[in-house]
């Protein structure tokens, strides 16, 4: 079990309680030197000075709780999740509500979450009023549940292709068939979105993960793979369905 940014101890001792071994991270070294005398005599807890934007991550199988700092969650989500490699099986998190409700959300989709989901699953797991931490913050906060998906919806080993793919699009944030040009003809992406069920004028935002997922192993195939008949066969079943 892995704490991230685990300042005065409370979650790391919670932990602990309940029988987890426990990695404590933290970058402070003033409270670093605290959880080192709190926890010195508990063998199940470990307490490294890092920063968690930078740490490498175990290989083998590990989850995360923690309540992460609200103006460094967004870069430690992305190094945590950004090599779907590593061991992270599940994380619940403590994180700002709008932040969670952004990258958890099915529409309008963020190059982030879009990316997270080909192999994690997101969900808001409930809201947290801003009265309920002292002290209080400015915002409210949510618990954010992040779990391995079964299936990946991409292969690991494609995660940097995968990235570059989506990234290009995102940043264009115009319709698809402009987004994708140099990936796909415009009757391709037409034909797509009849068998995906996105509009044909959808942009990037409007794709769900999924979708995303299954344009990108579409592109992939290169243009002797993907030949039009299929989609032609795939958007028929999909109209009989």
């Amino acid at each position: 079990m892995v704490d991230v940014g685990a300042g005065r101890g409370i979650l790391t001792r919670a932990l602990a309680d309940a029988g987890a071994k426990v990695l404590a991270l933290e970058v402070d070294p003033a409270l670093v030197a605290q959880l080192r005398s709190c926890f010195e005599r508990r063998a199940a807890v470990t307490v490294l000075q890092v920063d968690a934007r930078t740490w490498r991550w175990p290989d083998q199988p590990f989850s995360v709780v923690s309540n992460l700092p609200f103006s460094g969650s967004g870069a430690i989500l992305a190094h945590l999740l950004h090599d779907p490699r590593v061991g992270l099986e599940r994380a619940d998190l403590i994180v700002q509500w709008e932040f969670a409700r952004k990258h958890a959300a099915v529409w309008p989709a963020t190059l982030r979450g879009t990316y997270w989901q080909a192999w994690f699953e997101l969900t808001i797991a409930g809201r947290l009023a801003r009265n309920a931490f002292s002290p209080p913050p400015d915002v409210d906060a949510a618990l954010l549940g992040i779990r391995r998906r079964p299936r990946p919806r991409v292969s690991p080993d494609d995660h940097e292709t995968y990235w570059r793919f989506i990234a290009d699009a995102f940043r264009v944030q115009a319709p698809l068939e402009k987004a994708l040009r140099s990936r796909l003809t415009p009757r391709e992406v037409r034909r797509l979105s009849a068998v995906l069920g996105f509009a044909p004028g959808a942009r990037p935002r409007d794709l769900d993960a999924r979708q995303w997922a299954e344009v990108f192993a579409y592109a992939r195939r290169g243009s002797s793979g993907r030949p039009e008949h299929d989609l032609d066969r795939r958007a028929a079943t999909r109209r009989r369905a």
